[in-house]
């Protein structure tokens, strides 16, 4: 979902009992050409989402991607199946979902992207609007490598004869046990099933190591660039075409899950898997490490904390009213999705367990390729079996890219907008930057296509995804529902739904989203274990490097935070009160003095005098 993300349109202010928004004006001719939409509401020149049906399923494109259906099956395992599942519910109700509604709301208020919609609500954390756009950079270098993957078994499928279904190939073990011969596998003597061998050795041709890197795998590194080849294309057009295309990529995937999910339950031993999903192993519970997946889980898969969602919201209509019935829409497909996803593999896994006389979590390595063990073992069990890996393996390319190119489209126009200096290197043509930045951050994921590149895509969605998004998450709660102010935020919302979040949503960003995250941030550090692949332990090299890649992201909140304070005047207390106080007036209650209007709109975006004439009116009004 591919859209044209502008930062350039500012928040709303009140006057008297008109809603206008701050415009950036050079010239009173321009003062004098705003123009109103019969609403209340000045119009402004910014893309809308053509039909209401394009927003939602660009934000479930988004939230339902690979997580759903790669990373969620395999955390589930990793924790313990049923385990996993309470405290992903609990931290969903709590967090997800009034975040998700908090993100949107600000998005749509402001009508502007994370890093400028987060610098008007809160300027002492403006940084937390970049740390979106970084995490989201970081994500999007090793992401596509999942794409390059699916690509490979994407073409592999096309074989008279399925690779990965038997163990007469070059690549295979004297360890190999086929499908054919599942009877024989047996965790005690060392046994792999040929899944694995495919894309362990075939695949990847992993090392026993990070500290060997190997050769590059060259079908890797070319899949990768077609992979970058279909994000770019999906890219340049802009919102033109993008709200088209997400008809058949978000609603595709599911054809193909319920067909994998029927055919899961028919197999014998299936019940065996789903009851390992379903019933919970009370001990994992007091785990930290488990509740810290189940909240990273929901952050990943729907977005919060990455910026994207504050994004796709902000070319919403000023008055649309829909927004608690998309939050609860978009949160509630993509945690079906990710059950149904995870039914299709668990029956799939409790068949082999079934097979091997084996518990359900001996049955393969736990890992993030657990989607390309499994779920090729499906398809031999399925009538024509090529015909569904190349659905399935197409169904994965769909999740992947529409995720993928919206968050690589956070990345470029926060460089358009935030940069115009250096529209000349780009000929100030948004094919040509889309161009320089598909290929830097494919140069950024060339590591992952190294025979030990597991190892680094390993540390990177373990410090990227998991352990530095919680810090992001608590400095944007801050920013919104405490500085800016949950209250003022739900009078938001009544002014552009013309209904009032309830006491649950207003209760989770004052208190209880802030509480959760927080907790967890701090027990993760408690409880912290380095990361690990399968039973490989990473040296502590690795482990600072990881540490490094985290804080890539991090570091621009205590950036921002010492850049608005030097960057004001007056004295340290003024410049305090300053940088806590959002320059948006109170919208419901009006900004109701309009003979300085025009000159409080100038003021927002000349960096020279604003905070002056901020001061001032801060002071006149006692604001």
């Amino acid at each position: 979902m591919g859209v044209l993300i502008q930062e350039s349109n500012p928040p709303s202010v009140t006057q008297g009992t008109t809603t206008a928004a701050a415009v950036h004006t050079s010239s009173a001719a321009e003062e004098k050409a705003l123009e109103m939409d019969g609403k209340g509401v000045v119009k402004v020149s910014r893309e809308t989402w053509g039909r209401k049906a394009q927003f939602v399923l660009s934000c479930v494109g988004y939230a339902v991607g690979l997580g759903n259906v790669w990373r969620f099956p395999y955390l589930c395992y990793k924790s313990g199946g049923g385990a996993f599942l309470i405290p992903y519910f609990i931290m969903l109700f709590f967090t997800g979902i009034p975040l998700l509604l908090m993100e949107l709301a600000v998005g749509q208020y402001t009508r502007n992207g994370p890093v400028e919609a987060i610098k008007m609500l809160a300027p002492i954390l403006q940084g937390t609007g970049v740390a979106t756009v970084a995490i989201t950079f970081l994500l999007t270098t090793y992401y596509n490598v999942i794409m390059a993957w699916a690509l490979f078994y994407l073409v592999a499928s096309f074989n008279a004869e399925l690779p990965w279904d038997s163990c007469d190939n070059d690549w295979n073990t004297d360890n190999c046990v086929s499908l054919k011969n599942y009877e024989k596998y047996n965790t005690t003597n060392d046994s792999v099933s040929s899944t694995e061998e495919y894309f362990n050795r075939r695949v990847l041709n992993i090392t026993g190591g990070i500290d060997d890197f190997g050769e590059m795998r060259w079908e890797i590194f070319g899949f990768l660039v077609l992979a970058w080849i279909l994000v770019y294309l999906c890219l340049h057009k802009g919102v033109k075409s993008s709200g088209k295309v997400v008809y058949v990529t978000a609603t595709f995937p599911y054809m193909v899950l319920a067909i994998l999910v029927g055919v899961g339950a028919s197999l014998e031993g299936a019940g065996q898997g789903l009851k390992f999903f379903i019933e919970p192993d009370w001990d994992l519970l007091m785990e930290a490490e488990v509740w810290v997946a189940a909240a990273a889980q929901n952050f990943n898969s729907i977005g919060i904390a990455f910026g994207s969602m504050i994004a796709l919201s902000s070319y919403n209509e000023f008055h649309s009213n829909t927004l608690v019935r998309d939050t609860m829409l978009i949160s509630g497909i993509n945690a079906f999705t990710s059950l149904f996803a995870s039914c299709a593999i668990f029956s799939v896994i409790g068949h082999l367990a079934f097979i091997q006389n084996e518990d359900v979590d001996n049955v393969v390595a736990s890992g993030p390729g657990l989607v390309f063990a499994v779920y090729p073992a499906a398809f031999s069990a399925m009538p024509v079996p090529q015909l569904w890996s190349v659905l399935f393996f197409i169904m994965l390319i769909c999740l992947g890219i529409d995720s993928q190119f919206a968050m690589v489209e956070v990345v470029i126009t926060t460089l358009m907008d935030g940069f115009p200096k250096l529209k000349p290197l780009y000929f100030n043509r948004k094919e040509v930057l889309v161009l320089y930045i598909c290929l830097f951050t494919f140069a950024c994921g060339i590591p992952c296509t190294f025979q030990g590149g597991m190892y680094y895509f390993q540390i990177i969605d373990w410090y990227v995804a998991v352990v530095s998004i919680f810090f992001i998450a608590i400095a944007e709660v801050i920013a919104v529902c405490w500085l800016y102010g949950a209250t003022r935020l739900r009078r938001n919302v009544e002014e552009m739904t013309t209904s009032t979040p309830n006491i649950y949503f207003v209760s989770c960003w004052l208190v209880i989203s802030p509480i959760l995250i927080f907790a967890i941030f701090v027990f993760s550090f408690i409880q912290y274990e380095v990361v690990t692949y399968d039973d490989y332990v990473y040296p502590d090299w690795a482990e600072f490097l990881g540490w490094f890649i985290a804080l890539l992201s991090m570091v621009w909140i205590p950036i921002g935070i010492v850049y608005a304070f030097v960057t004001a005047e007056g004295s340290f207390t003024e410049r305090l009160f300053l940088i806590c106080k959002s320059p948006i007036s109170e919208a419901t209650y009006g900004y109701q003095f309009q003979d300085d209007s025009a000159t409080y709109r100038r003021a927002y975006f000349d960096r020279g005098s604003r905070e002056d004439i901020f001061m001032d009116h801060y002071k006149k009004h006692e604001i």
